[in-house]
């Protein structure tokens, strides 16, 4: 199962600002009067009749769980997926690094079906399963062939609601994810990351890494697992999503009987909404963190907190993350790689939650070359805070936006990783057409007034590399 970092569908670190498609309107309302009026049955809408795509539909189900499908004739696969809204932050911090150890050990074995089953049904019909764990949700999917959706979503749904969590496996996991953790601490690119989320959280729980340490790993028992798993794994909280050549009704009927009898076959319940942002996270003052590593190159984050993912600046954030560090042609990688050549590696990211969020500056680079890649980081971030972005480097980002977006939605995964994305994380599904619409929208004040605001702020640094704390001092 792979880790946050490398999971297939959240958006490339890399990559210009995803918008997964929450609209924050009365939509939202008026989908919640139309539930809390259900009596005991399922209730399907749809939702879009998309010109780029195909016909989106959502059912909840008596308990709340959420069937969201896009029927795509012209595909032949289809992937599947069961989202669940419970991730490292919802832990505390003797339990850091459960809900990562979960998502290994539901895929060893249920009452029905060992670990060897599980992976067998689906690798003899050409498909493939994984899974992630995130700050915020854990996900859980199959691509196969439409005609092998039935097996998917016997196996996927009957190893998401019914894992027996036998004890020897926990062991035999515990050793595993050990092992990744073993891993992680050997690859500074990755490290580097993890240090600057705890430069910006602290002890917030979005600060600790999503696999738990050694030292929280080691100790934890199978009951403490069980617990969070019962306690976090609800119908309410899990949002099953489909794209490719599928039926609706045929979906929800298959999930229905896949879920009969299991934990999740519960009383009738309301859907959960969204992840709540208040209280508001509290962020550290700015600071340094090195991490001291004998590694041939250095890795640092320059950055600071930054927006949450429902802020109606979030379009203009994209276009700005764009121009700045976004692509070959921004701003860094022309002055920091393609001009200087002082960094392999050079790109500016935004990372976004339900109550905060970070923008950052990552690059590679020879040790002996970091002070002055850090230099040329900070006089740029100062420029675009004073003077901004032109009009046509705005129209520049504005397009690679809409095009990333686009060009994104070419395969089932990703249609169907923003249908639980929109669902899960915003309780509403932007249409398409909506969502150009508003990076059209975005002007160059809306651009360069975010910018005077993020970029001024006091930046946060975090370094994995042959230096000590001394080397950096406070700027």
């Amino acid at each position: 199962m792979s880790r946050a970092v490398r999971a297939p569908f959240p958006p490339d670190r890399r990559g210009v600002v995803s918008f997964p498609g929450g609209a924050t309107h009365a939509g939202s309302a008026a989908r919640a009067a139309e539930i809390g009026g259900r009596a005991g049955r399922a209730v399907t809408r749809t939702i879009a009749e998309d010109p780029l795509g195909g016909t989106v539909r959502r059912t909840v189900l008596p308990s709340g769980l959420r069937v969201l499908t896009e029927a795509i004739p012209t595909m032949r696969s289809v992937s599947f997926g069961i989202w669940v809204a419970v991730g490292s932050r919802d832990e505390t911090g003797t339990q850091s690094g459960a809900a990562h150890f979960l998502e290994h050990l539901l895929f060893k074995g249920t009452r029905k079906r060992s670990a060897l089953e599980i992976s067998s049904a689906i690798e003899a019909v050409g498909g493939e399963t994984n899974a992630f764990t995130t700050k915020e949700y854990t996900c859980y999917y199959a691509r196969v062939l439409d005609e092998d959706l039935p097996l998917a979503i016997d196996v996927m749904c009957d190893l998401v609601a019914d894992s027996v969590l036998e004890p020897a496996d926990v062991e035999t996991e515990r050793g595993v994810i050990l092992e990744e953790i073993a891993m992680h601490d050997d690859e500074p690119g990755d490290e580097v990351h993890d240090l600057f989320s705890r430069a910006v959280y602290g002890d917030h729980p979005l600060g600790r890494l999503i696999s738990g340490t050694e030292e929280t790993v080691t100790p934890m028992s199978r009951r403490q697992i069980q617990s969070f798993y019962r306690r976090r794994y609800t119908a309410p909280q899990i949002v099953v999503a489909a794209a490719g050549n599928l039926d609706h009704a045929a979906v929800v009927k298959l999930v229905r009987q896949a879920l009969r009898g299991s934990p999740l076959d519960t009383e009738k319940a309301e859907p959960a909404p969204p992840r709540a942002a208040t209280p508001a996270v509290r962020t550290r003052p700015a600071t340094t963190m090195v991490e001291s590593k004998e590694t041939e190159q250095a890795h640092l984050i320059l950055g600071c907190p930054g927006i949450d993912r429902t802020d109606e600046r979030r379009f203009a954030l994209g276009v700005l993350n764009n121009v700045l560090g976004g692509g070959m042609s921004s701003r860094l990688f022309q002055e920091i790689r393609e001009q200087r050549g002082l960094a392999y590696s050079v790109y500016s990211y935004a990372s976004q939650y339900a109550d905060t969020g970070i923008f950052a500056v990552y690059a590679g680079c020879a040790p002996g070359k970091v002070d002055e890649v850090l230099d040329l980081t900070r006089a740029e971030l100062a420029r675009v805070a004073a003077g901004g972005l032109t009009e046509a480097e705005v129209a520049r980002g504005k397009g690679m936006s809409k095009g990333s977006f686009v060009l994104g939605l070419e395969d089932t995964g990703s249609r169907m990783s923003r249908l639980a994305k929109g669902e899960l994380l915003y309780g509403d599904l932007m249409p398409v057409d909506d969502l150009l619409a508003r990076v059209d929208a975005v002007t160059v004040d809306d651009v360069n007034a975010l910018a005077a605001e993020l970029l001024g702020r006091e930046m946060s640094l975090a370094v994995v590399g042959p230096f000590n704390p001394t080397d950096f001092p406070t700027r």
